[in-house]
């Protein structure tokens, strides 16, 4: 289950990201020559939930891979400058703070 978590967190992380792009990429042609809206009209609603997503995906793999305040806190902040959530994701797995669920060993099953 944990190793589920972290990877819909980093799934999250990146699409949010991605997210950012297309709405800041919706605001030029908003506030550009196009003048079209659309962009906005999608991709704010989009980006709106992946925030939310991440939010509560970070506090829940915070929890599991029990970090402290100052490690929950960057990750939280850091949905909301543009593509800060792909440098948590690298800078967390580098750090061992996504780190999978300890498997316990089995011990071997003899064979014939």
């Amino acid at each position: 289950m944990r190793e589920k978590v972290t990877r819909w967190f980093v799934a999250v992380a990146v699409a949010e990201a991605c997210s950012w792009l297309g709405l800041l990429l919706g605001m030029a042609a908003k506030y550009g020559p196009p003048g079209n809206e659309i962009g906005v009209q999608v991709f704010g609603p989009v980006h709106g939930g992946l925030f939310m997503a991440y939010g509560l995906l970070a506090l829940v793999v915070a929890r599991q891979q029990r970090w402290g305040w100052g490690t929950t806190a960057v990750a939280l902040l850091c949905a909301v400058p543009p593509f800060a959530t792909l440098v948590f994701e690298r800078w967390a797995r580098r750090r061992g703070r996504l780190a999978p669920a300890a498997v316990p060993e089995r011990a071997p099953i003899p064979v014939g």
